[in-house]
């Protein structure tokens, strides 16, 4: 299993919070996401078939987009 974290500046309320867990929650592979209100930051523990570039896709794609830090 791989664990990334990703810095989400675009956080700002328990919705996105919730969104973004329920999101990434579908994707195929994942089995946790911790979601940080007060970091701006999602830690997401995952296998394949789910991988770097899904998730950050899908990040995208809901107009969470992770920062290039």
């Amino acid at each position: 299993m791989q664990t990334v974290t990703y810095s989400i500046p675009n956080i700002s309320c328990a919705h996105c919070v919730h969104t973004i867990t329920m999101e990434l929650s579908d994707l195929e592979g994942v089995h946790s996401v911790e979601v940080s209100l007060e970091k701006k930051s999602a830690t997401i523990a995952f296998d394949a078939p789910a991988s770097e570039k899904t998730i950050i896709n899908l990040l995208k794609e809901i107009n969470y987009p992770p920062s290039l830090a």
